[in-house]
């Protein structure tokens, strides 16, 4: 799934770590999911909405056919 992480992060100037200390997940969690090697599960996604303060779509984005 793509995501808009790595750009959400970067506005805020936090690392990796600090994005997972804020969601109670691993560094090396975070890095799978920004490079799409793995998809959050629906609390998670939940999560990251609530640290970033917008909706689910704007952050993780529907793969077009």
């Amino acid at each position: 799934m793509k995501n808009r992480l790595k750009v959400l992060r970067a506005e805020r100037n936090w690392s990796q770590q600090d994005l997972a200390d804020a969601l109670g997940v691993s560094r090396q969690s975070v890095n799978a999911i920004e490079t799409g090697k793995y998809d959050p599960s629906l609390p998670l996604a939940f999560t990251f909405s609530d640290v970033f303060g917008m909706p689910i779509e704007e952050i993780f984005l529907r793969a077009k056919d």
